[in-house]
């Protein structure tokens, strides 16, 4: 075949059906479809019908029914090849040249489908076999019972390093298809191939058609420094353009008329098990543009469920980002808030699908949550603040491509930004000419975020720096505490990430915590990632990690790293130190480390403040956060010199 199935796929998903009929008939929304005049016969009323989740049109008069493809075929002419080649270019979808070597690719596409598919159905019967005994007691306190297992296919990988390997291989599938796949873990410190999931609860990832594309594993012991697992990308699988439960959740919310998007699979999961089967969820990323593609594809104004907690709430504001460029008329967002520290699967099984239904019916437009998002950089009682609130959302508006959406958008807002100043105001930086104030003083009934009690209308609004910082005069530029704190390398990252480094074992128990731990040197990141890809990957000989990181280029990181320790800290990185004073002074140093990295968030925005009104308050603030950040350094200076002087703690001994 000239064109691979796949090609044709990744067509479908980036062209609506309508997008590409409404070029050549004028359609007009019917419910959740499109209708307009055949253009096979002539008409008076209407009999032509486009459904875009579905992915076809159908004419009543004529009996004509197909995809996109065969719509250019029918109404123009154009050949099968012809019509491809037509909608590969507006889709901006690069066609593979034909050849022996494409062809060949397509065949092991198939293959590695194959190879999966077979993947799937060992989970499934070790799930339902003795060894999957505790999988099953888990899956059943989590409320999921064997018809939902059936359903999405939930199986269990043993904690043996080689079972799917040695089960797949007497099915004669070669170990190069299965590292292909993703299911084993291979590299040059690797000598024996293994598998990639032991001791999970394994969730098949399916694509649009329904076929096995890759798998998310959640452990099932408590010391694995990864929870949740997914596959690496590999031919069939890229993460950031496929939807978890996609298959399942069309057809839901084509009769729903809307689509949900959560953050973890268990949330879908447990959502379809309460009856809510219009549930989709990215993969372990923030939604990409090409997933807000997909579910435009099923309704016109998906619902974006995140879990009650800050983590959800920089998720949804990071979705916003992402949808702004993007948005066309009829196309939007509306955001779902959940309670405080609940996520999906938490709120159906506390207090049942009613209170889901409840928390999706109030969901907010994208409007109200940019403008809550705008507001977390209050308060707003100035005519310098909101001049430069005005502007922040000029700028912000300014990302929205289409002409007339941004021309509403902006509307919307400046009145919203409106009662927030006194009457008689005239705002001029969003919105070209002035006009007079419409609203009255304070905030209005449409005011959110810090305004109106904060993200969830709870005591008080969350802290967020969403606002660039406006450049400070030269006065303020040469004070000392416009300076950064932040050493080239701080001694507290370097203890943490070395002593992993040379004590791996401690990963076990920390990689969770180092995996969610803030970072202010970009190459501690680094190093922190490849640290915990190799505690995910069951890699505990601090040898082999250090040559991974060389490989990656890292050495010299590694080095600066190590002479940025403290003198008094360097027993820390001694082989044979005591684990459990080691694991002392990790603990000392993640606590230190989380407790700065939150001083200078607080200090970044009291720095913001100041810059925009340099009041007595604002300085009086800014002074007292760089006190506490010099008294914890003054604190830590002073342990480091009772350690240097005392030397390493005596076996068994506290630090």
């Amino acid at each position: 075949m000239r064109f691979p199935p796949s090609i044709l796929d990744e067509i479908r998903a980036r062209l609506p059906v309508s997008a590409v009929v409404g070029k050549r008939v004028r359609l007009i929304k019917a419910g959740r479809e499109w209708k307009g005049l055949s253009p096979f016969n002539p008409e008076k009323t209407p009999s032509f019908y486009v459904n875009d989740q579905k992915g076809f049109y159908h004419c009543f008069s004529s009996g004509k029914h197909g995809d996109i493809f065969t719509f250019l075929m029918e109404v123009e002419g154009l050949s099968f090849p012809e019509a491809v080649e037509r909608l590969a270019a507006e889709a901006g979808v690069t066609l593979p040249k034909a050849s022996r070597e494409a062809a060949a690719q397509e065949e092991k596409r198939k293959s590695l489908h194959d190879v999966l598919e077979l993947a799937a159905a060992f989970f499934e019967a070790m799930l339902a076999g003795p060894e999957g005994a505790k999988a099953r007691d888990y899956l059943a306190g989590r409320g999921l019972g064997p018809e939902i297992q059936r359903r999405f296919r939930i199986g269990y990988a043993p904690a043996d390093r080689f079972a799917l390997r040695d089960h797949l291989a007497g099915k004669g599938v070669p170990a190069e298809m299965m590292i292909e796949a993703g299911l084993l873990v291979t590299g040059e410190d690797v000598a024996v191939p293994y598998d990639r999931f032991r001791d999970r609860v394994m969730f098949p990832i399916a694509d649009m058609r329904g076929r096995v594309v890759a798998f998310g594993g959640r452990a099932m012991s408590a010391d694995v420094p990864a929870k949740y697992l997914n596959s690496p990308e590999t031919p069939l699988f890229h993460k950031g353009r496929l939807l978890y439960n996609h298959h399942h959740a069309r057809k839901a919310a084509h009769e729903r008329g809307t689509v949900i998007a959560v953050e973890g699979y268990v949330d879908v999961i447990s959502l379809s098990a309460a009856g809510i089967h219009h549930a989709v969820a990215p993969l372990g990323t923030a939604l990409t543009e090409e997933q807000l593609g997909l579910l435009w594809r099923m309704a016109d104004e998906p619902i974006l469920c995140f879990d009650g907690d800050k983590a959800g709430q920089r998720a949804a504001f990071r979705a916003i980002d992402v949808a702004l460029p993007v948005l066309q008329p009829g196309k939007s967002l509306r955001f779902a808030l959940l309670p405080e520290g609940q996520d999906p699967d938490d709120l159906v099984r506390s207090r049942g699908p009613a209170a889901m239904e409840a928390v999706l019916a109030q969901a907010r437009p994208l409007s109200d949550m940019l403008w809550a998002r705008e507001l977390e950089a209050g308060p707003f009682d100035t005519p310098e603040r909101r001049a430069a609130l005005e502007r922040r959302i000029g700028e912000v508006l300014g990302q929205i491509r289409d002409e007339v959406l941004r021309r509403h958008y902006r509307a919307e807002l400046m009145a919203r930004l409106g009662e927030l100043a006194p009457a008689g105001a005239v705002p001029v930086a969003a919105g070209g000419r002035g006009r007079p104030w419409r609203g009255r003083e304070g905030a209005g009934a449409r005011g959110y975020g810090r305004a109106a009690g904060g993200w969830r209308g709870g005591a008080g609004a969350h802290t967020a720096a969403v606002a660039p910082m406006p450049k400070a005069s030269p006065l303020l530029a040469r004070h000392p505490l416009f300076a950064s704190s932040e050493p080239t390398v701080s001694p507290r990252e370097a203890l943490i990430l070395m002593t992993l480094l040379v004590h791996p074992r401690l990963l076990e128990e920390h990689g969770e915590t180092i995996a969610t731990l803030d970072f202010a040197d970009a190459q501690a990141e680094r190093f922190r990632a490849a640290l915990v890809d190799a505690a995910a990957e069951g890699i505990s000989d601090g040898a082999v990690i250090a040559a991974r990181l060389e490989r990656a280029g890292l050495g010299p990181v590694m080095e600066r790293f190590r002479r940025a320790v403290r003198p008094g800290d360097a027993w820390v990185l001694e082989s044979e130190a005591e684990l459990s004073d080691v694991e002392t002074a990790l603990r000392q140093a993640i606590i230190l480390q989380r407790r700065r990295r939150s001083l200078h968030s607080e200090l970044k925005a009291a720095e913001r403040a100041l810059a925009q009104d340099d009041s007595e308050a604002n300085l009086v603030l800014l002074c007292e956060l760089q006190a506490q950040i010099t008294s914890l350094d003054g604190a830590e200076a002073e342990v480091e010199a009772i350690r240097t002087q005392a030397g390493p703690p005596a076996p068994g001994s506290s630090s």
